[in-house]
């Protein structure tokens, strides 16, 4: 399943009001670390398909939604469930953690 941009525009929509858990990656074009995670996050989209939404927001061009959930540091994944942070993972992760958390979400 393709990753979703998530952007200030559509944050509520996509991920508060969402039926299915979240996992957001906060991200920037210039942050190497959030390049190396990348492909975790895709593989991880593929993996929960129809289970777990999979997206990611580029906090440059959605400093709103950045702000609001003080993301300070990049990559930043939070995990939402019924419109709420359950989860905050700072930093590049293995995939198998990332998996770990959201078969606890997904149920």
């Amino acid at each position: 399943m393709p990753i979703i941009e998530f952007t200030d525009a559509n944050f509520e929509q996509e991920v508060l009001e969402s039926d299915q858990p979240v996992l957001v990656d906060f991200w920037a074009e210039w942050c190497m670390p959030c390049k190396m995670l990348g492909p975790t996050i895709e593989e991880l989209g593929d993996d929960f398909a129809g289970r777990v939404k999979v997206g990611k927001l580029d906090t440059d061009a959605n400093r709103d939604t950045a702000i609001k959930y003080q993301i300070d540091a990049i990559p930043s994944v939070l995990l939402f469930k019924d419109g709420q942070v359950v989860q905050k993972i700072v930093g590049v992760k293995t995939k198998q953690e990332f998996a770990g958390e959201l078969d606890k979400l997904a149920g």
